[in-house]
């Protein structure tokens, strides 16, 4: 903190006066903001990029783009022009910009205009009437006065005030864009749930089909006086399994239509139809752009956050500080007093002052030293907030990066695992028509198959809500809102 104030406090209120006015003109207490230091290693490359799914290349901030998908980008700008929390954080912005304005608004002088008229008794006339020998005497009193005050902001106060409330009026900003990024993320999170359990369905649907067919083969062999009826109850004990599992992928499937809804700023009843013929989740055909540790943190809105309320708390310990010393402000008066309505403009009614008004918390000064160092316990804990947001932020996107890149491997196998199912089932089909393969080892070789195309279509959900993880964690999805200056 510079030491802008010569003079004890225990000295004479005139002395103290004479020394503030003189070795303070333009000083401002209080530290000045600086950017906490960069946080070791978190500037470099990320550390769990896959050069076969990630590139170096910066994200674009429409990232959703990237899929291709018109319904997609449709759905986007739609989420961005209604959705209700949107709508909640750009209120928040202009709330903390008017607050904004009401600070700046404190380098002005401030006026006040009054007029009225009152009966009664006034204390001043009273005197006057006893000192002449007359009695008091009620009377109508007539006034009408400008008053202005103008504080001297030779401590900088009013400049830490202002400079206060931009940086909170910043950081809600960053709210506003972080919310901007949980809109995208969870529309795109939403579509592709819908499109993904629309694969998963008609995944379904094609393994009844098959195991239907082989059931209905079953049951003619049976009839043909091949095979047994225990074998006819357990292809269609596995045609009753498969049919289980598409109501709840239905269920699934009209909960993320509805969670889309709530998302677009619609009722249900008016969920979007568009998105029902999808059944393919949205493909990236490029790797996924990542960039490196610094591009990070200046995407990232929750880190700008931490950034402004830190550079807020540090103006708040200035603003505490000035209040260890007096406060001085100017003021004047003009206007008109009478008992007579029709002397209201008369020059003998005529009132007004000017003058320096000093304000001071003295001697007891507890309670302004106890603010000043709760302001830098504050300074100090949003330093803290600012560390630990950073760490989250390149925790979120190492931890997202790696659940995809362990996906994208998973995915690869099942693949394989499926083609040999294929494979397998086909070899399985033909032998058992010609005799040479059991019920038994026919039925394995359908619940295999029906398994590993489940087990495909599941594991294409997981990649594609992996995917967005990505994005989200990468700070993507907002455009910056600039905060005013004047």
């Amino acid at each position: 903190m510079r030491a802008c104030i010569s003079g004890g406090l225990l000295a004479p209120v005139l002395a103290a006066l004479t020394t503030v006015l003189g070795a303070v003109a333009g000083c401002t207490l209080g530290p000045n903001y600086h950017p906490a230091p960069p946080t070791p290693g978190a500037a470099g490359p990320l550390v769990s990029v896959s050069p076969s799914a990630e590139t170096s290349a910066e994200p674009p901030d429409d990232w959703w783009r990237l899929y291709h998908d018109p319904t997609l980008d449709r759905l986007l700008d739609e989420a961005f022009k209604a959705n209700t929390d949107l709508k909640a954080a750009e209120a928040n912005l202009q709330a903390a910009s008017a607050a904004l304005d009401i600070a700046r608004d404190a380098f002005l002088p401030q006026t006040k205009a009054e007029i009225g008229s009152t009966r009664g008794r006034d204390g001043l006339t009273d005197e006057i009437l006893e000192l002449t020998g007359r009695r008091p005497q009620t009377i109508w009193i007539h006034e009408a006065a400008l008053s202005l005050g103008y504080e001297l902001d030779y401590l900088g106060r009013v400049r830490r005030s202002v400079e206060s409330a931009r940086a909170d009026a910043e950081a809600v900003a960053a709210v506003h864009d972080s919310v901007k990024i949980t809109v995208a993320a969870e529309t795109a999170r939403s579509y592709a749930q819908i499109c993904a359990f629309g694969e998963q369905i008609e995944v379904a649907k094609r393994s009844l089909d098959i195991v239907s067919r082989e059931a209905d083969i079953t049951v003619h062999r049976n009839e043909a006086g091949a095979g047994s009826q225990f074998d006819v109850v357990r292809a269609q004990q596995l045609v009753a399994q498969v049919r289980a599992s598409i109501p709840p992928l239905e269920g699934q499937r009209r909960a993320a239509v509805f969670q889309l809804a709530a998302l677009l700023g619609r009722a249900p009843s008016m969920a979007p139809t568009e998105v029902n013929p999808c059944v393919l989740p949205p493909h990236l055909s490029d790797l996924v752009p990542v960039g490196d540790g610094t591009g990070l943190l200046k995407r990232r809105p929750d880190v700008r956050q931490a950034d402004r309320r830190m550079a807020s708390a540090t103006a708040r310990i200035g603003i505490a500080t000035a209040d260890l010393y007096p406060r001085i402000t100017l003021k004047a008066l003009y206007g008109t007093v009478t008992a007579d309505i029709n002397e209201f403009t008369a020059p003998d009614s005529v009132i007004w002052g000017i003058g320096p008004s000093v304000s001071w918390t003295f001697p007891n000064m507890a309670g302004p030293r106890a603010r000043v160092r709760a302001a830098k316990a504050s300074a100090a804990a949003a330093l803290a907030n600012f560390d630990s947001v950073v760490l989250k932020a390149l925790k979120e996107t190492e931890q997202s990066l790696s659940t995809y890149g362990s996906e994208l491997e998973r995915r690869q196998a099942l693949s394989d695992a499926q083609q040999k199912a294929h494979q397998a089932f086909d070899m399985a089909h033909n032998q058992f028509l010609a005799g040479s393969l059991s019920n038994l080892d026919l039925l394995t070789t359908e619940q295999a198959l029906v398994a590993a195309d489940a087990a495909v279509a599941i594991s294409d959900t997981a990649l594609i809500q992996d995917q967005i993880a990505v994005f989200k964690a990468l700070g993507g999805g907002w455009r910056g809102v600039e905060v005013g200056r004047r």
